[in-house]
């Protein structure tokens, strides 16, 4: 890793501690209680709220067929999907990378045993999931984003996403800087995702009246 991901991967996950230090999240005493009552009335899901998965890729679309912070269908959008399983077992199928740094923020005592993403460049209907560990992200192309202005894709080949950039443009990074740059882009890409689902709703409420 060169300097410039070390110091991102610092910054990335300075990112992610900082609202524990600022005590605006739950500690692990309070999100365990969370998790065993269902009926708590917290919005969507801000801790991980099924039974521990020992094996999360095995039918993992049939299991977390929708994405936990943002409702929307993970096999319509496969080739941006995460997946994070943290060490006891919880795992939270996401998206895109958006939605996983979601989930790490939201889940500060959770420690990650693994993170994956699909990889962009695979063939196939529906992209496999490789660990983030390796992977190489292409940041900010042509390519379509998924909650966010900026995409981020990752790919298990260097080589195959260096031949996409070559095409689409953007930059090469790991995860560690997409997931920087993500953190970036969160409050931008939220206050315009809460403004296009606003539109929405109006004109469901308008095709109503009509």
């Amino acid at each position: 890793m060169n300097d410039l991901q070390d110091e991102s991967r610092r910054r990335a996950l300075g990112l992610i501690a900082a609202g524990s230090a600022l005590g605006l999240l739950a500690p692990a005493a309070v999100a365990a209680e969370a998790k065993s009552c269902p009926t708590d009335g917290t919005p969507n899901q801000f801790v991980p709220k099924g039974s521990p998965d020992p094996s999360p890729l095995t039918d993992e679309l049939k299991k977390y067929p929708k994405c936990p912070y943002c409702a929307m269908d993970r096999t319509k959008f496969q080739y941006s999907r995460h997946l994070v399983h943290y060490e006891d077992d919880l795992a939270d199928g996401t998206c895109s990378i958006h939605c996983a740094a979601v989930s790490l923020a939201i889940n500060l005592d959770r420690v990650p045993k693994a993170i994956y993403a699909a990889d962009f460049g695979a063939a196939g209907e529906i992209k496999p999931l490789v660990k983030v560990d390796g992977a190489t992200y292409l940041i900010g192309s042509k390519l379509p984003a998924t909650m966010s202005k900026k995409s981020k894709l990752a790919f298990a080949s260097a080589d195959a996403a260096t031949a996409v950039k070559a095409e689409q443009g953007g930059e090469l990074g790991s995860f560690e800087v997409a997931l920087l740059e993500t953190y970036k882009n969160l409050g931008e890409d939220t206050i315009a995702i809460r403004k296009k689902r606003a539109e929405m709703r109006q004109q469901a409420a308008d095709g109503k009246k009509g």
